[in-house]
C-alpha cells in the first residue's frame, strides 16, 4: 500500500471540503434547531454537487458515474463525514446495489438514480428485526405473476426524500442445519405504489434533519419485474454491494473526528487557567496525543480496508475492524472534546455536542458494534475449525 495521494487524490479532498465549508457549513446551525432540511436548499445542494462533477462519484463512467475506486470514494466520504449528515445526503452517492439492475430496471432506477433525476433509500430493518435480518416479518407471497407484499419497516434512512426504496424482504422458508431460515428477495419499490406508505419516522437525537422513515405495506402488490437479481437471493446481493455502507459509516466517523480534533486543538493554547495555557498541562496535553493517535488509526484502518478492496483481496474483516474502531473512536473523541471545552462544550454556540449525539449512532446503523466484532472473530476462527 502506498500512503502517499496522488495528485488527483488530493484533488478530490480539497474539492469536497471546500465544497462543505461553503456549501454545508452556514447551513448546519439551522438544520440542527429545525430538525428540518428545505427541499429547495437540498435541491440546490445536488445541483451544485452536479455541477462540480461528483454526483454519483461511486458509479463507474460507464454508466455516467465518476468512476472513482474504493480508496477515491472513500476519502471523499471521510470528507462528507465533516459536514451535516441532514445537507451532505443531497450529495449524491446512489446506493451501489443498483449495479444489480437489469436493462430495464437500469432504464428506470439506475440511470435517473445516477443523473441525479431520483433518489433512492435502502430498507432492511423491522421493528422486531434489527441485526437479526433473518428474522425478518414484511414477507411477499407470490400471486399469479405478481407478489403481495405485507409488513413494516422502520429506520429507513431518507425514505422521505426518495422516489423509490429498495426493501428486503421474506419470499419463502428454508431448513438449514440451524433450523427454518427466511429466503430473501430485493424488490425496487416506487414511491406511490398503491399500498405502500412511506410515514414519518422517529425523533432521534442523532443527525437533525436526517430523517428516517417508516415503510408500511398493506397488499401492495409488485410485479416480477420490480425483483432485484434473482428470486430468494437477496442476501446474494446484499453481501456484494452493500460492504461499502461499512465502509462509508467507517471514513465519515474518521472525518467528523478529525473535524471536531482541529476544532479544538487552538482552544487548548487559548484557553488559560491557573496562569497558562491549558495545553501545557499533561492532563490535558496527553489527552490531544491520545485523541489524534486514535484518529490516525482509523484513518489507516479505513484506507487499508478500501485499498485492499480496489486490489481484489478479502476484506470483509478488515472493514468490519475499521467499522467497529472509527466508530467508537469517533464516540471518545467528541466526548473529550466537551471535556476539554468544559461547560461551553455542551452549549449549541459550538457544534462539539451535535457532534457528540451523531457519534451515538455510528456504534449501531450499518451493523452494530457486536455484529462487527461477530464478523471479525468469525473470520478469524471459522480457518482454524472454530
Amino acid at each position: 500500500m502506498h500512503f502517499e495521494l496522488t495528485d488527483e487524490q488530493n484533488m478530490i479532498i480539497e474539492t469536497v471540503r471546500s465544497f462543505l465549508e461553503k456549501e454545508i457549513y452556514p447551513y448546519e446551525n439551522e438544520v440542527e434547531r429545525t430538525g428540518e432540511v428545505p427541499k429547495e436548499l437540498g435541491l440546490e445542494i445536488a445541483k451544485k454537487c452536479k455541477d462540480i462533477g461528483f454526483f454519483a462519484a461511486n458509479f463507474p463512467e460507464n454508466v455516467g458515474g465518476a468512476g472513482l475506486n474504493h480508496l477515491e470514494f472513500t476519502l471523499l466520504e471521510r470528507e462528507l463525514g465533516r459536514g451535516s449528515n441532514g445537507l451532505t445526503v443531497f450529495f449524491g452517492r446512489p446506493s451501489g446495489i443498483l449495479m444489480a439492475c437489469n436493462e430495464e430496471q437500469k432504464e428506470k432506477y439506475l440511470l435517473p438514480a445516477v443523473r441525479g433525476e431520483k433518489f433512492d433509500a435502502l430498507a432492511m430493518t423491522e421493528p422486531g428485526a434489527g441485526s437479526d435480518v433473518r428474522g425478518m416479518q414484511c414477507s411477499a407471497t407470490k400471486d399469479g405473476d405478481d407478489w403481495v407484499v405485507n409488513g413494516t419497516k422502520h429506520f429507513i434512512s431518507h425514505a422521505n426524500i426518495a422516489d423509490f426504496v429498495i426493501v428486503f424482504i421474506a419470499t419463502g422458508e428454508e431448513s438449514t442445519e440451524k433450523g427454518t431460515k427466511k429466503k430473501i428477495s430485493c424488490f425496487l419499490v416506487d414511491r406511490g405504489t398503491k399500498g405502500f406508505e412511506i410515514a414519518k419516522g422517529y425523533n432521534s437525537i442523532s443527525h437533525k434533519g436526517y430523517q428516517n422513515c417508516i415503510l408500511r405495506f398493506e397488499n401492495c402488490r409488485l410485479p416480477q419485474s420490480q425483483i432485484l437479481g434473482e428470486v430468494h437471493k437477496g442476501f446474494d446481493i446484499a453481501n456484494e454491494w452493500l460492504y461499502a455502507t461499512r465502509l462509508t459509516v467507517a471514513a465519515t466517523s474518521v472525518g467528523r473526528a478529525r473535524r471536531a480534533f482541529e476544532l479544538t486543538l487552538p482552544h487548548l493554547t487559548q484557553r488559560e487557567q491557573f496562569g497558562q495555557q491549558i495545553g501545557k498541562f499533561q492532563g490535558v496535553s496527553f489527552q490531544a496525543a491520545d485523541m489524534i493517535t486514535e484518529i490516525d488509526a482509523a484513518d489507516l484502518l479505513t484506507l487499508s480496508a478500501a485499498w485492499k478492496l480496489d486490489n481484489q483481496l478479502p476484506a470483509n474483516r478488515e472493514i468490519a475492524s475499521a467499522k467497529l474502531y472509527a466508530t467508537e473512536m469517533l464516540a471518545r473523541v467528541t466526548d473529550t472534546c466537551i471535556q476539554l471545552h468544559g461547560g461551553m462544550g455542551l452549549m449549541d454556540d459550538l457544534p462539539f455536542a451535535r457532534f457528540w449525539k451523531d457519534s451515538r449512532v455510528e456504534r449501531i446503523w450499518d451493523g452494530t458494534s457486536e455484529i462487527q466484532r461477530h464478523i471479525i472473530s468469525r473470520e478469524l476462527l471459522r480457518p482454524l475449525g472454530g
